[in-house]
């Protein structure tokens, strides 16, 4: 009981700040996950991007409400301006917020074109969403009665989570994909509304029944990704979790072809 005890502290001490966990929510997260995608390191780009305005716009707009009630106190202007109209004022305040929104447009066009842009992929897989689980579907390799390598993925329940595991996140079957290869991500439902989202690579996309949508993504860096169904879909919501298992290209054949084999 007392190892089992240490054991837990150290993992909750050290687990925070270990590189997987990061691709994981955290307690007390206030920030972005890190990136492993191209278009994930455009989204925190574009926020840091737009950040930078909102401060400069905060900052401004609270120096002149401190300066109006400081300058046109009551006390130190007994006699009103009687000053209603200017024209120049009204040019500056039209001009200036229509020049930051162009500042913001410009590079948020851009990363909308990129997300919607599907480069020609290598490899393709469908995800379907059910109530209350992920089923996917390799459709670029097929079995030799002509099947296409398929599987569900079920949450771990709470009981059955071994040390180091995440709860709520854990699932018995992982989505294995390469590193830098073009894939791409095929989404629909079977029942109600789903979302498809895993916030380090930059995908939220929704599963809509009789709709097929796609999204496409390109892994830079191996490790383990976990994301949630994020559309309120029944009283499971919270409990279909995604998680995706980015390895090498030559790991990844090995395991397709340990797959088909078992399902042959």
């Amino acid at each position: 009981m007392h190892n089992k005890i240490i054991t837990w502290f150290v993992l909750a001490t050290l687990l925070p700040f270990s590189t997987v966990l990061n691709d994981s929510p955290r307690p007390w997260q206030i920030g972005f996950q890190d990136p492993a995608t191209p278009i994930m390191e455009g989204i925190i780009h574009l926020h840091h991007h737009i950040f930078f305005f909102i401060v400069l716009i905060v900052t401004f707009v609270a120096y002149m409400l401190i300066r109006v009630l400081v300058v046109f106190a009551r006390k130190k202007n007994l006699i009103p301006l009687k000053t209603t109209h200017s024209a120049v004022l009204e040019i500056v305040w039209t001009l200036t917020p229509s020049i930051i929104l162009m500042l913001i447009a410009v590079p948020s066009f851009a990363l909308l074109y990129a997300m919607d842009d599907v480069v020609d992929p290598a490899i393709t897989i469908k995800a379907i969403g059910h109530q209350w689980y992920w089923s996917y579907e390799y459709s670029d390799y097929t079995t030799e009665n002509g099947e296409s390598l398929a599987f569900d993925s079920y949450m771990i329940p709470e009981e059955d989570l071994t040390v180091g595991q995440l709860r709520l996140l854990e699932v018995d079957n992982r989505v294995i994909l390469p590193t830098d290869t073009h894939i791409r991500v095929i989404v629909t439902s079977t029942d109600v509304i789903h979302s498809w989202a895993v916030p380090s690579l930059g995908i939220k996309i929704d599963a809509v029944p009789g709709r097929l949508n796609q999204v496409s993504m390109l892994i830079k860096r191996e490790g383990i990704y976990y994301g949630q169904c994020s559309e309120i879909c029944g009283v499971n919501h919270g409990f279909m979790p995604i998680a995706i298992e980015a390895v090498s290209l030559d790991n990844y054949v090995s395991w397709v072809s340990d797959q088909l084999t078992l399902e042959a």
